[in-house]
Parts: C-alpha cells; sequence; structure tokens
C-alpha cells in the first residue's frame, strides 16, 4: 500500500468538500477519480500532495503523514495545472530547470526528452516561446513530462486530458499503460471524461460532494455503470 487517507475532511466556511473515513491506494494501481465539478477531486489531490491542510484526519504516504515529513516528495511526482509550471520560462529552460533538481545535466535532460518527441508531437521544443504562450494543451504536455523526470513511483494527475487534441490524449494513454507496466508506477487521475478514466485505470472512485459513492475494479459493464449514474 502506498496511499493511505483516515479520517479526511476539509470544510471552507460552512460547506463540507472532502469527507473521507478510509481509502486505500495499493501499489502499481491506476486510479480514476471522477465526478461532477465541486466532487472534492481538486481538493483532495492538493491535500494528498500537502499543498493545503485538511481540517480533520490525514494522508499517510507509505505510513508516514505527508504533512509530517518530506519523505514522499523524493518519490511522488505531479501536474495539477499551469500554476506547476513557471511561465516566464521557456519549454527548454523549465525542463533544464526541474532537471537539476533531480542532478541532470543540461544534457541528460535534452537526452531524456527524446523519448517525448511523439507525444510533443513537434509543439514544444525549439519554439522560442515562453510558457505562457504555449497553448494549455501544451502547457500539459510540458507538465506531465517535467512531472516524469523523477522516475516517480506515484503519480498525480489533474484533468491531464483536458485542451490536448484525439491524438495526444491517445499517446498519453499509451505512455500510462507502458508506466505501469514498465515501472508498476501507482497513478491517480481525475478527468470528467468517462471515457479516457475507463480506458487507462483499473480502478475507479465515483466522488460527490466529497464523498466517496462508489470504489470499484474496472470491468467491462464500468463505463456503462458511470454513464447511467451521471445521466440519471
Amino acid at each position: 500500500m502506498i496511499l493511505e487517507i483516515i479520517d479526511l475532511k476539509k470544510v471552507y466556511g460552512n460547506k463540507t468538500v472532502v469527507n473521507i473515513d478510509d481509502l486505500k491506494i495499493n501499489a502499481g494501481e491506476t486510479v480514476g477519480l471522477v465526478g461532477n465539478n465541486g466532487a472534492g477531486k481538486t481538493t483532495l489531490f492538493r491535500i494528498v500532495l500537502d499543498l493545503i491542510r485538511p481540517n480533520q484526519g490525514e494522508v499517510r504516504s507509505k505510513g508516514k503523514n505527508v504533512a509530517g515529513n518530506d519523505e514522499w516528495k523524493t518519490y511522488t511526482a505531479s501536474y495539477l495545472d499551469e500554476g506547476f509550471l513557471i511561465d516566464y520560462l521557456t519549454a527548454e529552460e523549465y525542463f533544464i530547470f526541474i532537471g537539476s533538481l533531480h542532478h541532470f545535466s543540461p544534457a541528460h535532460v535534452m537526452d531524456y526528452l527524446k523519448q517525448y518527441e511523439e507525444f510533443f508531437n513537434g509543439e514544444v521544443l525549439n519554439k522560442g516561446k515562453y510558457i505562457r504562450d504555449f497553448s494549455k494543451g501544451n502547457q500539459n504536455k510540458i507538465g506531465i513530462a517535467a512531472a516524469l523526470m523523477q522516475n516517480p513511483e506515484l503519480l498525480v494527475l489533474d484533468e491531464p486530458f483536458a485542451n490536448l487534441d484525439p491524438t495526444t490524449q491517445i499517446r498519453l494513454k499509451t505512455l500510462i499503460r507502458s508506466l505501469k507496466n514498465e515501472h508498476a508506477l501507482t497513478t491517480l487521475i481525475s478527468s470528467h471524461d468517462l471515457n479516457h478514466v475507463t480506458d487507462v485505470c483499473d480502478r475507479i472512485i465515483l466522488l460527490e460532494k466529497g464523498l466517496i459513492i462508489k470504489d470499484f475494479n474496472k470491468d467491462e459493464n464500468t463505463l456503462k455503470e458511470l454513464e447511467e449514474y451521471f445521466s440519471e
């Protein structure tokens, strides 16, 4: 087990946005969080990454509270939104900066990025553009590739398929599957797109108003069940 959530609650004003008694994520799982706007998906991810603190309870990564230590940061990577980027740098400058945090030389970083040439689709490198001038989709590509540079054991992605063209969505799904198969990567993904989640995830967690409504392993009926739930 790589992640455990215990008696977790986050409240803003009089509104409870996360309310989870018990949730365990096993190493090597690809877990999809689905739910309407306001379900608590992004808030939960931000608590998992110790970006915000809960009112109650804790998140344990490999048995240790993420709020009380930094060990989890050595094996956890994430990309939630463009706020994770440094928008006044070019893509290359940003990658080199992130690489330096992991003791990569600039040459090592450029060599690392070769594996993402197809994913970037010729739209990211050697453009002479600041990150702020890229499309949201290309910012997503930059953030995801940078997050993976540390070869994490746990990856957290919030709406990674948003703003990507269909070809890149397919390439991202292929990348997520290969990381699971080759590196036993544990991945948490939130998405509004039920098709993408059921394509790549082996476990689905349905959130509504901060509560876990369903938590089940994917089978051939999962997409139909989810579509029926959201159409009610």
